[in-house]
């Protein structure tokens, strides 16, 4: 199991990653893709670096919008590995 962060580790962290907020013990971004195809283009791409991590995003996808959500459901929080994947996701957006 991973180790929570601190609201302060937290809160550093966000702040290299400005497109994420905090909600809750989640991190949230919604990425507007310009077409659908592109949006689930996107997905797929998270999906696989999500599971080349072995950690997993809750998506919710709304037409071009799609919502990625991120906490260690195991650790019951924001751990290391959310943070990781947030700045793994932000590099695959085109």
């Amino acid at each position: 199991m991973a180790e929570l962060l601190s609201d302060g580790l937290i809160d550093t962290a966000l702040a290299e990653l400005p497109e994420w907020h905090r909600s809750g013990d989640s991190i949230v971004r919604t990425v507007e893709s310009s077409t659908f195809p592109d949006a689930i283009s996107l997905v797929v791409k998270v999906a696989e670096l999500a599971e080349a991590a072995g950690h997993h995003p809750d998506m919710d996808i709304r037409w071009r919008k799609v919502t990625y959500t991120l906490s260690t459901h195991s650790s019951g929080g924001i751990t290391q590995l959310d943070l990781d994947l947030a700045a793994r996701i932000d590099e695959a957006i085109p």
